[in-house]
């Protein structure tokens, strides 16, 4: 080897000319553009998109309309993904793998809330068999029943066991914000009953209903229209072009609030807000998630975003802000993870992030970071494999159109440090989804947050006096309701506002003789009066027994009520000492029952008992 200091100055000068016309003949000092946006188009009536660049591989993905929101059943996603390139009507399940092996691919199948994805990676020249495949596996999948109980099964209960404390409680703020549809859990947990509702048969059933040309959409990265256009249209002839059994595409609708659960074995915090949905113009959504970030992106650095500050604060702990985007809704949310201590602490660093941003705005320095990492996210997302697949044919299956890259990332730009502190405070002001789950005895609640995890109406209940009803007094406050000759009592808030002033819970019927009253045409179906009773009479006594409850679930009624009527500081802490977490299993010619919640049990007991017209 030469060395450099033995050569003469004009070598050194050739030898730099050289490699610089060897740099210039590679372009690496050239500017990549990213890749192109998928083009769509429709062959056979299966919705198509693709973008092709050439290279020597191809991912191909049928995306389906069968995530978990559109399951009428529980675990019925999971059971169709399991089920996919199992037995066929021409192929087994050996032969399959066999085949795919013999020509360098890769099949894989998973599920998000909205969609279930078939993919297969494979090298170019072999596209006529992967989608010959991919149309078998719609149309032809046999669904047995030695698969199911051998198979199947089995890998359902094993994603079950490792369902974990922050899957819970993702799954946790998405039922409270959407209730049903969205709301379903994205696998079972544990103590899901899914043998009662999941089978060979029902998974067909429900194949039948996802499975159709109007529900699906086949995603190519790597592969050309004309190719697809050649292979999709006679190996997807068999597909059904309308389901026979429409799926259920209720709109979402968000609601908000706040669910806890204890759970062994990690601890969760997850702050969710109405977010943004697939294709809404919100990009200042996108910048406020670059700006909260949370996981460090350069070593040896916390890095500049708001919850790794947070987190920094609170050793033992980790927090990131991710925006799922869905067709119709989204959902930004804050998870933290790690110690229950850190976890609280990090819990409150992060709203206190969120509202300086609401409240100061944010540095021109941060402006320009975030936006740059809002760019990388958009950018790393289109051109990753899975995740640009399962956007686009979310899109298409749902009626819209794939992601405009250049577009997206100009209106990026086009944020402002105002448009981020508006966006954050219409978050802070709305109603919060919050989930704890872990040890919540120190997991903070959501108005320790400082958060409004309820409808409004509720935290204006909390500046009036309530007036219960005791059973117990010979004089009390009471709120007569009138129906068609029947008086109840309830428990009612006193107050002016016409809004408030009917807001009643009734737990108790038939109470006194029933008498017609008609309904005043006054602001309210309410009316409270002092009335002077006599001693309780044995029919007094015992009205908690009319009602359908059992004494334990009345006195539990009336304790509720009571801790809901005091302060704030005071409600909160008599609060946690009403939780419980009792749990019973019967036992039946020695062998164990299912073990059930003991209050979840009590309340189904007592809805029992009122409908029969039992005093149990």
């Amino acid at each position: 080897m030469i060395c450099r200091p033995a050569l003469t100055r004009g070598s050194q000068l050739a030898l730099r000319r050289q490699g610089a016309a060897k740099l210039a003949r590679r372009g690496f000092a050239a500017v990549a553009s990213p890749k192109a946006s998928y083009e769509p188009t429709t062959i056979g009536d299966v919705k198509v998109a693709s973008r092709d660049d050439g290279g020597p591989t191809t991912r191909l993905a049928v995306v389906a309309k069968a995530g978990t929101r559109y399951e009428p059943l529980p675990g019925l996603t999971v059971g169709l993904e399991e089920f996919a390139f199992k037995n066929t009507q021409k192929r087994s399940a050996l032969r399959i793998t066999r085949e795919t092996e013999l020509l360098g691919g890769q099949l894989s199948s998973y599920h998000t809330r909205e969609a279930l994805v078939l993919q297969a990676n494979f090298l170019r020249e072999d596209l006529p068999y992967f989608v010959e495949l991919l149309g078998e596996v719609l149309s032809q999948t046999r669904y047995t029943t030695h698969e199911y109980h051998e198979e199947v099964e089995d890998v359902i209960h094993a994603k079950q066991a490792k369902v974990d404390a922050a899957a819970v409680a993702l799954d946790a703020a998405h039922s409270v914000a959407f209730h049903t549809g969205l709301g379903a859990p994205l696998y079972p947990t544990p103590s899901t009953p899914i043998s009662s509702y999941l089978n060979e048969h029902s998974v067909a059933a429900f194949a039948e209903a996802a499975y159709s040309k109007s529900n699906i959409a086949v995603i190519a990265d790597g592969a050309s229209q004309a190719g697809l256009s050649k292979w999709i249209e006679p190996f997807f002839q068999a597909v059904p072009a309308q389901s026979p059994s429409p799926l259920n595409t209720a709109a979402s609708k968000y609601y908000g609030g706040e669910q806890r659960i204890a759970r062994l074995g990690g601890n969760s915090v997850v702050i969710a807000f109405p977010g943004a949905a697939l294709g809404a113009n919100q990009p200042e959504i996108a910048v406020l998630v670059g700006l909260l970030g949370g996981e460090s992106t350069i070593k040896w650095s916390p890095g500049f975003s708001l919850l790794s500050k947070a987190a920094a604060a609170a050793p033992g702990a980790s927090a990131k802000a991710i925006n799922f985007a869905y067709s119709d809704a989204g959902l930004l949310a804050i998870q933290i993870n790690g110690q229950a201590k850190a976890v609280r602490k990090a819990a409150e660093e992060s709203v206190k992030a969120l509202k300086s941003v609401a409240e100061g705005g944010v540095s021109k320095e941060n402006l320009v970071k975030a936006i740059a990492k809002a760019k990388f996210n958009l950018l790393s997302a289109s051109e990753a494999s899975g995740t640009g697949l399962v956007l686009t044919g979310s899109s298409l299956i749902h009626g819209g159109q794939p992601l405009q890259v250049a577009e997206s990332v100009k209106a990026l730009e086009g944020v402002t440090a105002d448009k981020l502190k508006t966006a954050a405070k219409t978050l802070l002001e709305g109603k919060a989804s919050v989930a704890a789950v872990g040890d919540l005895h120190v997991l903070p609640f959501a108005e320790e947050l400082g958060l409004r995890p309820s409808a409004a109406v509720d935290s204006r209940l909390a500046h009036h006096t309530v007036h219960i009803v005791i059973l117990h007094l010979t004089h009390f406050p009471l709120s007569v309701c009138h129906g068609e000759g029947t008086i109840t009592i309830g428990i009612c808030v006193w107050s002016r506002d016409s809004e408030l002033g009917g807001a009643c819970r009734l737990f108790a019927s038939r109470f006194l003789a029933p008498r017609k009253r008609a309904h005043p045409e006054s602001r309210s179906h309410c009316e409270t009066k002092s009335v002077n009773r006599p001693a309780p009479t044995a029919k007094m006594t015992f009205a908690w027994k009319a009602a359908g409850l059992t004494y334990n679930r009345y006195l539990a009624v009336a304790a509720r009520v009571v801790r809901r009527s005091l302060k704030e500081d005071k409600r909160l802490a008599a609060e946690r000492r009403g939780q419980q977490d009792l749990r019973f299993a019967k036992w039946s010619n020695g062998k164990q029952g299912e073990i059930k919640n003991l209050a979840e049990a009590n309340a189904q007991a007592a809805v029992e008992s009122a409908a029969t017209g039992g005093t149990a």
